[in-house]
Order: structure tokens, then C-alpha cells, then sequence
């Protein structure tokens, strides 16, 4: 598409857009036109992106989009049309683009995981080093049920919210680094191979997946996203494709901060279920059963409502404010 032809041949729909989000007072007829003009603008800002994502139009077009859609929706703050953007298009669109780079990290844990378990069960005499069988036993069979009962159950699903939303952030906020996000998957990898180890051991290989399951799956997802998204930033910062360097990082350091959102609701639930379910006397079916479909929703909504946010002209970016590109003179 040649993008000069483009802009002689709309350069009055984008002005005329730019005039009406710009008016104080706009009647009913200027309400539908700026309708209009906003929909074959987006279609047009979305043909350029895709053609060359430094234009310079790029900016502009993005600014007078941004105000013409908060002169339609009434709300120039976050309101239910800002809500529903996000979690329709933003935020699916944005776990969407790291999406196997977190089936990764979770096929990475879980090897590290089982290989330890079957080392550490075909190597028993090992378990000798960790304590005595009777206080090994204790620490399968007591403490880790125990754990799931302290305190009131709001106060201990707000404190595994806590814990894991730290986690989470650190691995996001790491992730420039590469190696961060890869210590934090090491070291969250081994202290769970190192419980699984004991309570499969000493208490069973059900007793450990029944007081694990309800909460841990959403909770492992969340991290595993976190861990992708922090990835991710490294990456762009190595390779950022046909934009610039400063220009992508933004850009990734905006979807990951809408990951970052998705996370932290997911990790609420993970606590919910946590302090609530885990250690409640639902019958083992329920409990593993609303930890699996809380997942399972999550994967469905990352693969399916991410696909089609992907394969839409909104690219669920917040709205590019340009920018300055210094050129020698």
C-alpha cells in the first residue's frame, strides 16, 4: 500500500475528524459523522501500522482517534467502554502474543519438577539429608495440610495474593535483565519439586495433588504468564523487529503492563480458592474440579478470545503518543 497516495486521498476524513474531536459542542449529526469518520480512520490507521509501524502518521491519527473516542463514549476517564476494550481486546490480545512462551515456561517447570521427584524416589536414601522419616512424615501429613488453615481464611487468601503478586511483579519488572525471570522459574521449580518429593513420599501421591490442585493451577498460570511476560521484554529488547529499539520496548512495556492486570485478577482467584477451597470439606472432585475450570478458562480465553482480538483491526494498544526519532544533520 503506498501510504503517501493513502494520506492525499484521506487527508480531508482525517482532518474533519480531527476538527469534531476537537469542538467543545457537537449536535447529533456531527455525532454520527464523527462515528463514521472514527471507524474509517481506525481502518486506516490500522492499514499504515501494518505497512510500515514507524509512519509518522502514525502518531497523529492515534491522538485524534483517542480524543474522537472519548468524545463518543462520554467517558474521558475509565468507564465501561474503557473496561470493556481491555477485556476484550487488551488484555487477551496481550497474553495472545506470549502465549507459547508460557506453555513453554509451564513445560519447563514441570519437567524440572517430575525429574526431580522420580531422582529423588529412585534415590530414597537422599530424603535422609532433609530429616528424620518421623519429621518428614510430620511435614507431609501435618504441616502441609495445616498450612492452608491459618488464620481467618480472608486473611490468609489476602496474604497468598500478596506473596504471589510480588512474585509475579518481580519477575515483570526483571525481565529487562533475561536472567530473572529464568531464576525466579528455577528456584519456584525446586522449592515445589522439593514439597512434592516429601508429601509423595510420605503421605501419597493423591495427598499431594488434592491440597495442591484447587489453588495451584490458577495460581502456577498466573506465574507462568508473568515469568512469559517477562521474557518477552527481554526478547523485544534483542529483536525489535521493523520498529525501534526505544519504540518497540515501549510498546511491549504497555502489553506487559496489561498482562500485568490479567495476572493480578487471576492471582485474586487463585487466593480465593486458596483460602476458601483448598482447605475446605468439599468433596476432592469440587475442589480439584473449580481449580481445572478456572484454568481452563483461562487458556480458552487466552487462545480463543485472544485469537480473534488478534485477528482484529484494534490492536488493543493504548493510544501511541508518537515518537521522537533524532536524525544527524
Amino acid at each position: 500500500m503506498d501510504i503517501d497516495a493513502l494520506r492525499v486521498s484521506h487527508e480531508r476524513t482525517w482532518n474533519r475528524l480531527h476538527d469534531l474531536a476537537a469542538r467543545r459542542r457537537l449536535s447529533g449529526a456531527d455525532i454520527d459523522e464523527l462515528d463514521r469518520l472514527y471507524r474509517l480512520t481506525t481502518s486506516d490507521l490500522a492499514r499504515i501500522r501494518t505497512t510500515d509501524p514507524t509512519s509518522e502518521l502514525i502518531g497523529p491519527l492515534s491522538r485524534d482517534l483517542a480524543s474522537a473516542r472519548g468524545r463518543l463514549t462520554g467517558t474521558p476517564g475509565v468507564g465501561l467502554a474503557t473496561i470493556s476494550r481491555y477485556f476484550s481486546v487488551a488484555l487477551p490480545r496481550a497474553l495472545y502474543s506470549i502465549r507459547w512462551a508460557a506453555v513453554g515456561v509451564a513445560l519447563v517447570f514441570s519437567a524440572i519438577v517430575a525429574l526431580y521427584v522420580v531422582h529423588m524416589e529412585t534415590h530414597p536414601d537422599l530424603y535422609a539429608a532433609l530429616g528424620s522419616p518421623s519429621r518428614l512424615r510430620a511435614i507431609a501429613m501435618t504441616d502441609f495440610v495445616q498450612y492452608y488453615s491459618q488464620g481467618t481464611e480472608s486473611e490468609f487468601a489476602s496474604s497468598v495474593w500478596a506473596n504471589n503478586a510480588w512474585i509475579s511483579a518481580l519477575a515483570v519488572a526483571g525481565g529487562i535483565t533475561g536472567a530473572f525471570p529464568l531464576y525466579l522459574l528455577w528456584s519456584n521449580a525446586l522449592n515445589m519439586a522439593l514439597t512434592a518429593s516429601i508429601v509423595i513420599h510420605f503421605g501419597g501421591m493423591w495427598h499431594f495433588f488434592r491440597y495442591i490442585l484447587p489453588h495451584g493451577l490458577p495460581e502456577l498460570t498466573a506465574v507462568f504468564l508473568a515469568i512469559a511476560a517477562g521474557l518477552r521484554i527481554f526478547w523485544v529488547m534483542l529483536v525489535p523487529g521493523p520498529r525501534t529499539r526505544v519504540e518497540a520496548l515501549g510498546r511491549c512495556a504497555r502489553q506487559t503492563a496489561t498482562v500485568v492486570g490479567g495476572v493480578t485478577i487471576l492471582l485474586a482467584v487463585s487466593g480465593v480458592l486458596e483460602g476458601y477451597v483448598t482447605p475446605s470439606d468439599l468433596p476432592d472432585a469440587i475442589r480439584v474440579g473449580l481449580g481445572a475450570l478456572t484454568v481452563i478458562a483461562v487458556w480458552v480465553y487466552v487462545f480463543v478470545v485472544g485469537r480473534r482480538a488478534h485477528r482484529g483491526v484494534d490492536d488493543g494498544d493504548v493510544e501511541d503518543p508518537g515518537h521522537y526519532q533524532p536524525v544527524a544533520g
